[in-house]
């Protein structure tokens, strides 16, 4: 069975979409100085934003609309990091099997926030599960 998930930090999802975040960053780091305000500003922006609106969501689960609207904003944040993961790898600022791999986590990181929504009624605190209080055995 996995580990408990105590805060947003302790999601799979959530450590999957920073790594990917820092690692946009360096990569990022090699583009030419040109792309600064442009392409790595917005490549930055929306990989950090995928972490950054699970947070959210994470603190927001009272209400389980709240909580799926924020993990709504991850996805979207997440497709658009693909996005100029593609232009990027278009202008030759990363290698084409870099930018494929980069996707692929992107994809996974998508996947995983899918099954989030599509569960999230159990994850919401009203549930009984995060209701009941914990006793030792």
């Amino acid at each position: 069975m996995g580990q408990l998930v105590r805060r947003h930090e302790d999601l799979e999802v959530y450590q999957l979409a920073f790594d990917a975040a820092m690692q946009i960053f360096e990569l990022s780091k090699q583009f030419p100085v040109e792309e600064r305000y442009s392409l790595t500003d917005q490549m930055r922006r929306s990989s950090r934003s995928v972490c950054a609106n699970l947070a959210e969501a994470w603190r927001k689960r009272i209400y389980e609309a709240s909580f799926v609207a924020k993990l709504s904003d991850c996805t979207a944040e997440a497709a658009e990091t693909q996005t100029w993961i593609e232009f990027a790898v278009k202008c030759k600022y990363l290698d084409q099997q870099v930018g494929d791999d980069l996707k692929q986590t992107y994809d996974r990181i998508i996947r995983t926030l899918i099954k989030l929504i599509q569960n999230s009624k159990s994850w919401t605190l009203s549930h009984p599960l995060h209701t009941r209080t914990t006793s030792s055995k």
